[in-house]
Order: C-alpha cells, then sequence, then structure tokens
C-alpha cells in the first residue's frame, strides 16, 4: 500500500477510534456499559443518529449542538476525534505501516483515553492501565521478541523511580507511577525521553499556572497523566531518534 494511502487510513480510523474514546473517557469513570445504551444527547436524551454521529464533520455542520434540542456539545468530542486521527496519521507517517503499529496504535489510543479522563476526573482507572500493561507484554513479545528484557527493566525502572517520586512528593498519585511503569513497557529504553517530555511540559504548565493565579496556585492540582501521555506519544514518534541522538553526542 502506497504511505499516502495508508497514512490516510490511519487517520480514518483514528478519528474512529477517536469516537469511541469519547466513549470511553464519559462513561468509564461514571462506571457505565461501554456498549449500551448508544449515544445520546445528554440534556433531552435523544438517541443520536449515525448521520450526526460522524467524527468532527457532524459536530462542526451542527455547530456543536444538538440536532433536537439545541442543547451544546462539548468541543471535548471533535477535539479527541481529532488529536486521535493526528496522532495515528503521525505514528504511520513516522514509522510506516509495519508489525509495530500492533504496539503503537493502542498504546497511543489508551494515552489518549487516559489523559482525557485524567483532565477531567483526575483518575487514571485501572480498568485501562492493568489491560494496557498485558497488551504491552504481549504486543512486545509478538513484535519485538529480542527487546523484551529491555522492555521489562524499563517498565521496572520508570516504576520504580516514579514510586520514589509519590513517597517523597504529595504531587505524584499512584495511578501516575502505574502508567510510567506500562509506559516503560511499551517503550523501553525510549521511556526516558517519554518521562524528561512529561516532567518538562509539566514544569512549564506548573510555572503559566504558578504566575497566573499566584499564591492560589498551591491549591491547584494539576493532572500529571495529561503530560505522561504526551511524553508517551512523542516518545512512539522520535524516542528512538533521541536516545540515539544522546548517545552520539553524550555517549560514545
Amino acid at each position: 500500500m502506497p504511505q499516502a494511502a495508508a497514512i490516510v487510513l490511519a487517520a480514518i480510523a483514528g478519528a474512529c477510534i477517536g469516537s469511541f474514546l469519547n466513549v470511553v473517557i464519559h462513561r468509564l469513570p461514571l462506571g457505565e456499559s461501554l456498549v449500551h445504551p448508544r449515544s445520546r444527547c445528554p440534556q433531552c436524551g435523544t438517541e443520536i443518529s449515525s448521520l450526526d454521529n460522524i467524527p468532527v464533520l457532524s459536530w462542526l455542520l451542527l455547530r456543536g449542538r444538538c440536532r433536537h434540542c439545541g442543547a451544546g456539545i462539548s468541543p471535548r468530542y471533535p477535539a479527541v476525534e481529532l488529536l486521535t486521527a493526528v496522532a495515528f496519521a503521525a505514528v504511520v507517517a513516522v514509522g510506516g505501516a509495519d508489525d509495530d503499529l500492533l504496539l503503537e496504535l493502542p498504546f497511543v489510543a489508551s494515552l489518549i483515553a487516559l489523559a482525557g479522563i485524567d483532565l477531567e476526573h483526575q483518575l487514571l482507572p485501572n480498568k485501562i492501565v492493568y489491560p494496557l500493561a498485558v497488551w504491552g507484554l504481549v504486543a512486545v513479545a509478538i513484535v519485538d521478541t529480542g527487546d523484551l528484557p529491555e522492555h521489562l527493566i524499563a517498565g521496572a525502572a520508570a516504576f520504580l523511580v516514579f514510586l520514589v517520586i509519590a513517597v517523597v512528593s504529595a504531587g505524584m498519585g499512584v495511578g501516575d507511577v502505574k502508567l510510567a511503569g506500562v509506559m516503560g513497557v511499551f517503550l523501553g529504553v525510549a521511556v526516558i525521553p517519554a518521562l524528561f517530555a512529561a516532567f518538562l511540559t509539566g514544569s512549564l504548565v506548573g510555572l503559566v499556572i504558578m504566575i497566573r493565579e499566584g499564591t492560589g496556585a498551591r491549591k491547584k492540582k494539576v493532572p500529571f497523566g495529561v503530560f505522561l501521555a504526551l511524553g508517551g506519544i512523542v516518545a512512539v514518534l522520535v524516542g528512538p531518534e533521541l536516545v540515539e541522538l544522546y548517545d552520539d553526542r553524550f555517549l560514545s
């Protein structure tokens, strides 16, 4: 398949999966089924038709409102769909359509779902993190069998580092610790630039909040899972290259 066609298909698939991720983000923290009932308007309860549930496009055509009652529909829905589409397309554009997608695309999709939930509920559900860890082990064993020990060591190291941080700092939750370990399983040594990106972006956002809100910022909790997800996606795209660059510049 031509590279351009693979990228377009990845974007379309990403948008559709992003639509499902919106269901996960909304329903999972509430303990609701991800399958039943079909999507409904939260205001009037009218079931959303298939034509009104086309990723991104339907929200734009409806101008962000329910067709039946006119209630506003959160821009989070098209944002997640578009983000997933762009992320999937970027993964294929950078790495190609190969067996690694078995590892990379489920990881990216799960990170987006976790970031959305953490942003709204300050929660990283075990119902996503634990199955993601299992899939990481299975996928690495299938795709990168020879690198499995490296990925296990990276997962354990990331988990332990974050566990220490959580013990000495009140700003790190147990969910962050678990997610860091899972990221190590998926990324191997590339988890290092992933965590660096997470801490860098988290620190910058924290600094901006402090500047804008002053002393009141100390009481504002920033969901670090969002930054871990961002770091994980960055590492999927350019993590190995960053590790190699560091090795060439400073260790060789």
